[in-house]
């Protein structure tokens, strides 16, 4: 939602009391139409690039500890949820690279971690 605020509102707004930071990147299209966004580097987009997969896994772990910790199977969901996640901010990155090309490279400057803050 934060990111859908400041793209909106084109960073006029607040995001935890203060002006979001945010970068215009310009990227071409397939049709050679310029066109711009925006990349947030505020909020929990300034946490990590792909933060939002974080609470998908979290809520999928949580929906398996009930179940105890007698067999492998309830995390079976898990595990597959955070290999296709960690696996799809790799690919993510890598298309928005390709996309936003020297635009990504600051950005991946600010927000150098890619969906856990301080470890990847």
């Amino acid at each position: 939602m934060q990111r859908q605020v400041a793209r909106e509102t084109s960073g006029n707004c607040l995001l935890w009391g203060k002006k979001p930071r945010m970068i215009q990147a310009k990227y071409t299209t397939k049709d050679g139409t310029e066109r711009s966004s925006l990349l947030l580097m505020d909020g929990y987009w300034a946490w990590a690039r792909h933060f939002h997969y974080v609470p998908e896994i979290l809520l999928s772990l949580f929906w398996s500890v009930p179940y105890g910790f007698t067999h492998a199977m309830p995390f079976l969901y898990v595990m597959f949820l955070t290999i296709l996640l960690f696996d799809r901010a790799f690919r993510d990155d890598q298309r928005c690279s390709d996309k936003y090309g020297k635009y990504w490279k600051v950005y991946q400057d600010a927000v150098p971690y890619k969906v856990i803050p301080g470890i990847l």
